[in-house]
């Protein structure tokens, strides 16, 4: 379920399909920089009511993943 959200909002953000993205896709290869990664968290936050600490560690959609569920647990 946060894998499926996640996706969905990276995908709105970039104009692509959720479906080709991976917890292995790099935000790199997707063409999302660090501003865009606060945005991102920004919205993550929004949708599951959490804070989240953006550091350079997020590297991929499955970083982000694990960093969300381990705030929802």
């Amino acid at each position: 379920m946060v894998f499926e959200k996640i996706c969905g909002i990276i995908a709105e953000k970039i104009n692509c399909d959720a479906s080709t993205l991976s917890e292995d896709t790099k935000f790199a290869d997707l063409g999302i920089d660090s501003l865009d990664v606060t945005e991102l968290v920004m919205n993550i936050e929004d949708e599951f009511g959490i804070e989240l600490e953006v550091d350079s560690s997020l590297q991929s959609v499955g970083d982000l993943v694990k960093l969300v569920e381990s705030k929802l647990d």
